[in-house]
């Protein structure tokens, strides 16, 4: 069960930001409820009903056609590579080619260090 008010402390994790942005975006907007002497409270209904608002203003809809991310179910490739192993043997060619170019340089002392 959820307490009703939520202490300062608390609102801005409730609410899954810092504190700075809490007290920019939200507090302004939100009634605040003495506790005690010194302890500041908000109603975590009132807090929910500014998240509601906030959504309607600033959330943005997902593509059209896909309902959530992961509403596609893509079984596994069997005909790809497997991890890890080269699909190109001219890319380990070249790799090969620039290595041996270095080597060269630095024997020939024309390396920059």
């Amino acid at each position: 069960m959820l307490p009703r008010l939520i202490r300062f402390r608390d609102a801005p994790r409730y609410l899954g930001m810092d504190r700075n942005r809490f007290n920019a975006e939200v507090r302004p907007h939100v009634t605040t409820v003495p506790i005690g002497r010194q302890g500041i409270g908000f109603d975590r209904l009132e807090l929910d009903a500014w998240v509601d608002d906030y959504i309607a203003r600033n959330g943005r809809p997902g593509p059209k056609g896909v309902q959530s991310w992961d509403a596609n179910n893509f079984p596994a490739s069997s005909n790809g590579p497997a991890s890890g192993t080269s699909t190109s043997a001219s890319a380990d060619g070249a790799f090969a080619k620039a290595l041996d170019q270095l080597k060269l340089r630095k024997r020939n002392g024309t390396s920059r260090e």
